[in-house]
Formats: C-alpha cells, structure tokens, sequence
C-alpha cells in the first residue's frame, strides 16, 4: 500500500477513534456525573435514569462501542485492502 494511502487509513482510523471516544465520554462522564441531576427525574425499572447510568449504562454502551470500533474497523480494513 501506498505511503498516502496509508496516510489515509490511519487519518480515518482516527477519526473513528476520537468520535467513539467523544461518544464514550458523554454517556460516561456527562450522564453518570455532569447531566444526572436532570437524568434522575426520568425512571428506567424503578431506578433514577443518572443512578442507572453512573452503575449499568455506561458500561453496556461500552461494550457495544466495542462492537461498532470492530464493525467500523473491518470496513476500513476491506476499503484499503488491508482485510486478511
């Protein structure tokens, strides 16, 4: 593969690593602390919405971010002729 090619890859790799984690970030940090006062008004299964976040959600988002990195990565992979 080319040097500009690589360049490329790597450029959209990034770009896909900086939205996950952004994405990681918000349901992380900003539901489980920053936004749970207005979270705990809303009720999922008879828990406050922010509680449910800070303990369960953030780490089932987690997970299925790993899912989307591994899907987004195999496309990647097949649109620069790197898939094995």
């Amino acid at each position: 593969m080319a040097n500009k090619d690589l360049k490329k890859y790597w450029k959209e790799n990034l770009r896909y690593l900086f939205f996950l984690l952004a994405v990681w970030f918000v349901v992380s940090y900003g539901c489980g602390i920053l936004f749970v006062d207005d979270l705990n008004s809303i009720r999922l299964g008879g828990f406050k919405l922010g509680f449910w976040f800070a303990q369960q959600g953030a780490m089932y988002v987690f997970v299925i971010l790993i899912f989307v990195y591994i899907r987004l990565m195999t496309k990647l992979d097949k649109k620069y002729g790197l898939d094995v």
